[in-house]
């Protein structure tokens, strides 16, 4: 007979995430539907978001063949039964307080940055670079993990060694670049472009590096359709843009300025977005998200 969630302590709770203590040495990460853009958690989900987005982690940590923190599979009996299919069992591990991101592109904050200072988060590149330009070659470009309601605050590779050690630094950018490659190579077999990402690194008892949390999902990673690629302009993405899109249209009314609270979202704001996921997911894992669900 499966647990219930009762029976497990709570630890923390983020945007989207639920962490429960299972025992000393294995946690649940629970997935929940919930949805955040602009630094709040919407007070609409999207139907199923939780189990795309675990589907996806877990067709990543096996696709990449690099040491994860994955304790159980996807119908581990450790999983209360209305949890299954958004729910991993994962080691207990020390966390590196580092948000791990790759760029292969220039978009979004690094654009920001680049278009400021001629970098990004301290690493120089050629003059003359526009949005959505593919990089000379990816780069790494930490930020800070903030709490939820606070942004994350992009850094210097000499910050994250002065706050974890140059040897710890210099690991961290190895498999981070390491890891964006393979999954980059992967998805563009696919016919995706993957812009960027961001991963969480654990340490095993050696002080090796473990990937954690979740990895290369629509929600951590930035993903183009490659046959749509137009540099110059905003891409379309593999992500929560529709609702991103919605929120600054003149459809919701919302003010971002205004640091309230965004609106409910409409029925086909939703769904769109919802489809949009499982495009994503079923594009790169060429797997049936149905069958996904079925199975479970």
């Amino acid at each position: 007979m499966r647990p219930a969630l009762e029976s497990y302590r709570h630890i923390a709770s983020g945007k989207v995430r639920d962490i429960y203590e299972i025992d000393e040495q294995t946690l649940l990460l629970v997935t929940s539907d919930r949805i955040s853009a602009y630094d709040f958690v919407l007070s609409t989900p999207i139907p199923d978001k939780g189990r795309i987005l675990t589907a996806a982690s877990f067709f990543w940590f096996d696709a990449l063949g690099v040491p994860n923190h994955l304790a159980g599979g996807p119908d581990d009996e450790r999983i209360p039964a209305d949890l299954v299919g958004r729910s991993m069992v994962v080691e207990k591990l020390p966390m590196v307080p580092v948000e791990c991101v790759a760029r292969g592109y220039l978009t979004g904050s690094g654009l920001v940055d680049y278009r400021a200072t001629g970098s990004v988060c301290g690493v120089p590149l050629p003059d003359g670079l526009g949005e959505s330009d593919k990089l000379p070659e990816p780069i790494f470009t930490p930020a800070t993990k903030a709490a939820v309601g606070d942004h994350d605050e992009n850094v210097s590779f000499e910050q994250v060694a002065a706050t974890v050690g140059d040897d710890l630094a210099q690991a961290l950018r190895h498999a981070t670049l390491d890891i964006y490659r393979r999954g980059s190579d992967l998805a563009a077999d696919r016919g995706i472009i993957l812009a960027d990402t961001k991963f969480e690194f654990g340490q095993a008892a050696d002080g090796s590096l473990v990937l954690a949390d979740e990895v290369l999902t629509p929600d951590s990673s930035r993903y183009w359709d490659a046959q749509a690629y137009t540099p110059g302009q905003v891409q379309p993405s593999f992500d929560k843009q529709i609702v991103r899109n919605w929120l600054t249209g003149d459809g919701s009314g919302w003010d971002k300025a205004s640091e309230q609270q965004p609106p409910a979202l409409p029925a086909d704001i939703v769904e769109r977005t919802r489809q949009r996921y499982i495009e994503a997911y079923e594009r790169i894992s060429q797997l049936s998200f149905a069958d996904w669900a079925d199975r479970l």
